[in-house]
């Protein structure tokens, strides 16, 4: 006899989610997690009384009240806001692009002035049909605000020149014409008080969980475990590669400890000049505020990806996405197997879309109609 009704594969919040789902409605499930924690990329670790993100900033916003409520029964949320700068060249530049931003580069204080600027430089560089990245946002934006804060910025973060970029990948940058910090448009954001990994706890109380498990190296075994299987994992590795690698852009981490109260005035400074290596500097003991006489900051590397990185950002041109959806055909075959995630979608996704996805997908696991 099987001892689970379900097994998950991956700890972080799609999957704990779902578990949550099962467990509320009586299945008994086994989650196992291949790294030594849970919460995948959202986890962080209390350290000099500092909840840190080790896998950079997370912050939970949205405007699906269902959702907000969803993780605020199980955990309390602060109030944070995202209102990150960028820093070119020692100068610092408000984010998103607003009134503060045009102020600080032209001078201007009105968005008559500001639109009259941005329209000045869009004219003057006559751009008809952007073949590229770099011209599809000097024609959204004109050439100063796209040599100072996009420029650099998005060629460390592709590992391409602008030039070599389709202009798909910005369809349109957000200008506001208000003197408005929030980087976000969503009603509800803020953080877990006491950190990420709180939540991922309280959603998998209940489960049964095996870290530093990896479940494709041991499928034999487990799958015997369990009536089904839940994985989040990558869909190309589940089948071996065999029609081919989805490509990822990754990142890598490099955290400081500072013998320093603060070392930088802003929770998230963008560094924006391609010569600065890495894209941007997070200080973690803002999200919450975190009283200690030290802090820990991170420095965030984008880096390419080859097999044994972390998997961040799936590169969604043609051929991959045609790739992922000869994979999910293959998906559907699989019995008691169902897959869902960032990594088994092949999709980004923000925490809040993870978290209606998973709720969404476990209502329909379990027959749940809403009305």
């Amino acid at each position: 006899m099987k001892k689970f009704d379900y097994l998950i594969v991956g700890s972080g919040l799609y999957g704990a989610t779902f578990a949550h789902e099962l467990i509320k409605n009586g299945k008994k499930v086994l989650i196992v997690e291949k790294r030594d924690h849970i919460g995948g990329n959202i986890y962080t670790k209390k350290m000099d009384n500092i909840d840190v993100h080790l896998y950079g900033a997370h912050i939970f916003h949205t405007s699906d009240k269902e959702v907000w409520d969803y993780v605020n029964n199980l955990v309390k949320f602060n109030d944070f806001i995202n209102s990150p700068l960028a820093n070119y060249k020692g100068n610092y530049y408000h984010l998103p692009f607003n009134m503060n931003t045009f102020k600080e580069i032209w001078g201007v204080t009105t968005a008559d002035e500001a639109k009259a600027k941005i329209e000045e430089e869009v004219k003057k560089e006559n751009i008809k049909e952007p073949k590229n990245l770099e011209e599809q946002a000097i024609s959204l934006v004109g050439r100063t605000i796209y040599e100072r804060l996009i420029k650099g910025y998005t060629e460390k973060q592709w590992g391409r020149k602008a030039t070599e970029l389709p202009s798909f990948i910005i369809k349109r940058i957000p200008l506001r014409f208000e003197y408005n910090n929030n980087y976000f448009n969503d009603i509800y954001q803020g953080i877990p008080i006491g950190g990420y990994t709180l939540l991922i706890e309280k959603l998998i109380e209940g489960a049964d969980l095996m870290l530093n498990t990896d479940f494709l190296k041991n499928r034999e075994e487990l799958e015997k475990l369990a009536d089904k299987i839940i994985y989040t994992g990558p869909i190309d590795e589940f089948f071996d590669y065999k029609l081919g690698d989805l490509e990822y852009r990754s990142l890598r981490f490099e955290l400081e400890r500072h013998e320093k109260e603060f070392y930088q005035k802003n929770c998230v400074i963008n560094y924006t000049e391609y010569e600065v290596p890495y894209t941007r500097i997070i200080e973690h003991k803002y999200f919450e505020n975190d009283k200690s006489p030290v802090t820990y900051i991170t420095k965030e590397y984008p880096d390419d990806y080859s097999l044994g990185k972390e998997r961040f950002y799936p590169i969604n041109n043609d051929r991959n996405n045609e790739l992922a959806e000869k994979y999910r055909e293959l998906a559907r075959d699989v019995k008691n197997v169902r897959f869902g995630g960032r990594l088994a979608d092949y999709k980004y996704f923000d925490m809040d879309d993870t978290v209606r996805k998973a709720l969404d997908d476990a209502k329909e696991e379990l027959n749940i109609n809403d009305n």
